[in-house]
């Protein structure tokens, strides 16, 4: 009897908060864990910048999660690993060496996260049609930036609730992460319950050899027409919002003397986590929604602006230095809106150059080329802050928004894609 077609929204949603938090707990979380507990701004960005080296080269293993095992195999698999690593850095908190001992248990969980990103994404795309596609992606978007606002605002809220309790910020994040071991322990067994069994959910046809298959699939992607332009967009799109996204965080706590907002935790945690989920649930919905009426095309250009303009609210904050909560809360509302409204035609985008015979593969392939946009500007980013000071770092990082307009000139896009 054939089982009976499963809602997407019982698992878009959980799948792709499952997806967001692993990586925002690498790139994020650990971000303000290391602040906590008393690093500087350049050894954060730095070390924790190369922590996103598993997504930049993971399309080099994603043929073989296309050949071996099925898509929802892998992803249930997965979950269930990240859960243990998730666990094993709250073990860490303690141990002498906590920052090399943790920087290698989160490097293992980015390995987990990367191969289960591939799964997920190419499970999203067979799960569904491509009509409905178009009219998810901004609900995968949403709950994808969901897990980020949860991140940095509800599980940093609790960090600081629990460093004011205990006095001690081992303590705090040991608890913060064995929650999230908890929660991806059961996001697992949700999943392996609740994942649909598509028909097409099936290891990739080994037509010869599995080298060559293995080739084969790099070369189709690399010799798609407009190969170099799209690669342009993909690595320069972010190149602006990759640098202020690392300094965020560290600019929100640190003193007022040091140039930045000198917020607590809890403070960021409301920050981010109760305005930024209002903008960035409702940006990235209409994202959706906008692309699923009007199509790629027509959307892309408004999209840019969105997406980048709101960065300007960091050079209003860095130089005013307002102290009012609720002020600072909507000024990053408005940023969350822009970059929830404008970052699902750049998933759009990715869905659009891996529509083909190796779905998965080569989106995850362009994930990956998304990624080394975003690590290099990054492992920089902390220094230039150092060097410039919040106030011009701030500048630079509106001004590096500038390619992302060139490339987004230069791309050309269906004119039916996108739209249902």
């Amino acid at each position: 009897m054939k089982a009976a077609p499963r809602n997407p929204w019982s698992w878009v949603p959980t799948l792709y908060f499952g997806q967001g938090i692993p990586y925002f707990a690498v790139l994020s979380l650990s971000l303000v864990m290391y602040k906590n507990t008393g690093f500087s701004n350049a050894d954060i960005a730095f070390y924790t910048s190369w922590l996103y080296l598993p997504w930049v080269i993971k399309p080099l293993w994603s043929p073989v999660v296309e050949m071996f095992g099925t898509k929802r195999q892998w992803t249930v698999a997965l979950q269930g690993a990240i859960g243990v690593s998730l666990a094993l850095v709250a073990f860490t908190t303690h141990l002498p060496g906590f920052f090399q001992m943790s920087l290698a248990v989160l490097w293992l969980m980015a390995f987990a996260s990367a191969t289960h990103d591939i799964a997920a994404d190419g499970f999203y795309m067979l799960g569904l049609p491509q009509k409905e596609q178009a009219a998810y992606v901004g609900v995968r978007s949403t709950f994808y930036r969901l897990a980020n606002i949860t991140g940095q605002g509800a599980l940093v809220a609790l960090a600081g609730l629990l460093i004011t309790h205990y006095g001690d910020p081992h303590v705090a994040w040991a608890i913060v992460f064995g929650v999230l071991g908890i929660v991806f322990a059961l996001l697992c067994a949700y999943h392996f319950i609740m994942l649909p069994r598509p028909a097409e959910d099936k290891p990739a046809h080994l037509a010869g050899n599995p080298f060559m298959e293995f080739i084969g699939t790099f070369g189709a992607f690399f010799r798609r027409d407009g190969i170099w332009t799209i690669l342009g967009f993909l690595l320069l799109f972010r190149l602006g919002e990759s640098q202020l996204l690392k300094m965020a965080v560290p600019f929100l706590l640190d003193p007022r003397a040091d140039g930045g907002l000198g917020l607590d935790n809890t403070q960021v945690g409301f920050v981010y986590g109760t305005t930024g989920i209002i903008a960035l649930t409702v940006g990235g919905l209409l994202g959706g929604v906008a692309i699923a009426r009007f199509g790629l095309k027509r959307c892309l250009w408004p999209m840019a602006f969105v997406i980048h303009l709101p960065d300007l609210v960091f050079i209003y904050l860095s130089q005013a230095q307002p102290e009012n909560i609720g002020l600072i809360a909507v000024a990053m509302a408005i940023e969350q809106f822009g970059y929830g409204f404008g970052f699902a035609s750049y998933l759009m985008f990715m869905i659009m150059v891996s529509d083909g015979e190796h779905k998965t593969a080569h989106y995850a392939i362009c994930t990956g080329f998304m990624a080394l946009g975003m690590m290099v500007p990054q492992m920089a980013s902390g220094y230039l802050q150092q060097m410039m000071g919040y106030q011009h770092f701030f500048i630079w990082a509106c001004l590096a928004t500038i390619p992302a307009f060139a490339m987004t000139a230069l791309v050309k896009i269906d004119p039916a894609f996108g739209r249902t």
